[in-house]
């Protein structure tokens, strides 16, 4: 059964200033971890938008930045899987969405992100020789990276069955 107040919070809109804000700390705090700047503040109004999708146009409005900027923006958020393109129906207006478990999502696309630099370390591996403390440091890398990926996808399905057995 529901709680009439939590049915309350769901359906309340936040003010636009309030949320702008919010985009604004949120997005200070990914760029302040290392994630390119345009791209967090693009993600954190997306985030803490009510609907979750907008045009590049309504960012561009958004955050004070040109389109162009915003489709740099966009297009590195998409290759990390945090948000998607739709198609606004009827029009040729792309829309951008941000998916609902983006971060669950980011973290199965690790894989493809790391894959290229195991493969170029173990190459390494090779070329400095097994044999060297270049190679195990290098050797360690590999290990450690490959571990990470195997680790990160655990991860994520342990999430998937939490959410299934509805603890999130």
């Amino acid at each position: 059964m529901t709680n009439p107040t939590t049915r309350r919070r769901r359906t309340r809109r936040a003010q636009p200033e309030v949320v702008g804000d919010l985009a604004e700390r949120l997005a200070a705090t990914f760029a302040a971890a290392g994630f390119p700047r345009l791209p967090a503040r693009v993600f954190a109004t997306l985030l803490a938008h009510e609907e979750g999708r907008m045009t590049a146009a309504e960012l561009a409005e958004a955050l004070t930045v040109s389109a162009g900027s915003v489709s740099g923006a966009v297009g590195y958020l998409e290759t990390v899987r945090m948000i998607h393109r739709e198609r606004e129906p009827g029009s040729r207006r792309d829309v951008y969405v941000v998916r609902d478990d983006a971060w669950h999502d980011t973290m199965l696309g690790a894989g493809r992100i790391y894959e290229p630099f195991i493969r170029v370390i173990a190459e390494g591996v090779d070329v400095v020789g097994r044999g060297t403390r270049a190679g195990e440091r290098l050797a360690l890398s590999v290990d450690f990276l490959e571990f990470l990926v195997d680790e990160m996808t655990g991860i994520a399905e342990r999430w998937e069955a939490r959410r299934a057995a509805g603890s999130a």
